[in-house]
């Protein structure tokens, strides 16, 4: 299908610049952070990493092109069949994927593989947000509802020891369902519920190696070789990087190998080494402009289904961004979160573009009329 030329100056060039930009930057460093091998195996192929990451790249190109081709209320359709082929890939996951890091995240088809809990928080956004678009929200049984379509998800990665996905399922239901207009008192017992069962969930729904990495964020010198090393390292490369950073390429965190993780889930904490104060700055000022594209986006959006689904988006980049940049800084526990657009992964990447592939769809499909 070809974009109407009435619908093509509806897109918002300044949310594609941004997005552009910032996938611009995650590729310098993902190429910083590997081409010298270390800690990589000695790869032989200096752009081996590069390589990946700009391959997962153009895939989620390809991928946002066809979503604006296709209005975006047509995936109310295949709701049902989203939500449940979710849940599948989920429960295959726990069946046959790879062990990560204590964590079973990973599904290997062919020579590629996937995980497939990035792409879990787009189908949630998708289907919550259908769900809440004809929902009472004065209605206990309708807001019960909800929390049950998003228990399943949630309860199925935590059961893959994927504890940073699960708090993100968390964070994109509050936020959708604040803006689906839940009232206050809901909110709020809700809130009050999880805090009450978050001792429970501590002693006897985590495991060892999660609730270690809670107590070192906050005392990460009580162990500094062991749990506290990734924190204390990383705090060290923000720090050493000073206001105008040692140069693009010149990060000793990531030379020396100290930095571990700096491709994944520390990048961040190499851009503050080599950029310094200023480098950090401004990538989160691109941040910002992306979920203010976002945000007005929901604003403009025609209806309630739209609005919920650009919203959502919105929350998933901002929890994302404040809990790996809070991880990196000591102000947040380790769980493992990558950096939108940035941490290499190419499931991530392609997942966030297709996210944004969905608010630009939304954003010029925002006129019921176009003349």
């Amino acid at each position: 299908m070809i974009l109407d030329r009435r619908l093509l100056r509806n897109l918002d060039f300044v949310l594609i610049a941004a997005v552009l930009v910032m996938c611009g930057i995650g590729l310098v460093f993902v190429y910083s952070a590997t081409h010298d091998g270390v800690g990589h195996g000695q790869l032989t192929d200096p752009f081996s990493y590069f390589k990946r990451q700009l391959a997962a790249f153009c895939v989620g190109i390809v991928c946002v092109m066809v979503i604006l081709t296709i209005d975006y209320n047509l995936v109310r359709r295949a709701h049902l069949f989203l939500y449940w082929g979710n849940i599948a890939l989920l429960v295959l996951v726990l069946l046959v994927g790879r062990r990560v890091s204590g964590a079973e995240r990973w599904l290997r088809i062919g020579p590629v593989v996937v995980q497939p809990s990035e792409m879990a928080k787009i189908v949630m956004i998708l289907t919550l947000s259908n769900h809440l678009a004809e929902a009472d929200m004065n209605s206990r049984y309708d807001l019960l509802m909800a929390l049950i379509h998003v228990a399943l998800p949630t309860g199925l990665v935590l059961l893959q020891n994927d504890l940073g996905t699960a708090i993100v399922f968390v964070g994109i239901t509050m936020a959708v369902l604040f803006v689906a207009g839940m009232r206050p008192k809901d909110l709020l017992a809700i809130v009050g519920i999880g805090a009450l069962a978050s001792p429970i969930v501590f002693f006897l729904g985590l495991k060892d190696y999660q609730r270690a990495r809670i107590l070192t964020f906050i005392n990460p010198h009580a162990d500094p070789t062991g749990t506290g090393y990734n924190v204390i390292q990383s705090t060290i490369a923000i720090g050493s990087g000073g206001f105008f950073g040692k140069g693009l390429f010149r990060s000793t965190q990531v030379r020396l190998n100290f930095l571990p993780a700096h491709h994944t889930d520390f990048i961040f904490s190499v851009i503050g080494e080599e950029l310094g104060f200023l480098g950090g700055v401004a990538v989160l000022a691109i941040y910002a402009l992306i979920l203010l594209r976002c945000l007005q986006a929901a604003s403009a959006a025609k209806d309630v289904f739209g609005q919920l689904v650009a919203a959502g988006v919105a929350s998933l980049i901002l929890i994302h961004v404040l809990i790996n940049v809070g991880m990196t800084m000591g102000l947040m526990p380790v769980t493992g979160i990558p950096l939108p657009f940035l941490s290499c992964g190419g499931s991530s990447l392609m997942a966030n573009l297709i996210a944004i592939g969905f608010v630009l769809n939304i954003n010029m499909r925002r006129q019921k009329i176009l003349f």
